[in-house]
């Protein structure tokens, strides 16, 4: 990882470690793939640090400028997936 993760300097660092967890497994979707349901649970986490959609919509943009990778297509492809499956972007 050669870039800055957007991070929210008022999250708690708990929150922070969160979405860095969820931040790398986008990522992981990206490069190798991981099952569906880590990756949903991750996304819920996330989703209690970041519940709102216009601040999520604009991490995403924040994550996709540094890193190339869709936080938002990475979870719609997810959320058709069977709980079983592998995430593969």
């Amino acid at each position: 990882m050669e870039y800055q993760y957007p991070i929210d300097y008022d999250w708690s660092t708990e929150e922070m470690v969160a979405v860095i967890k969820f931040y790398e497994a986008i990522e992981q979707a990206y490069e190798k793939g991981l099952k569906r349901e880590n990756l949903m649970s991750l996304y819920r986490n996330f989703k209690e640090i970041v519940p709102g959609k216009a601040e999520e919509k604009k991490i995403d943009k924040e994550f996709q400028e540094v890193s190339g990778y869709s936080i938002y297509r990475t979870i719609q492809k997810a959320k058709n997936l069977e709980e079983e499956d592998i995430v593969k972007m």
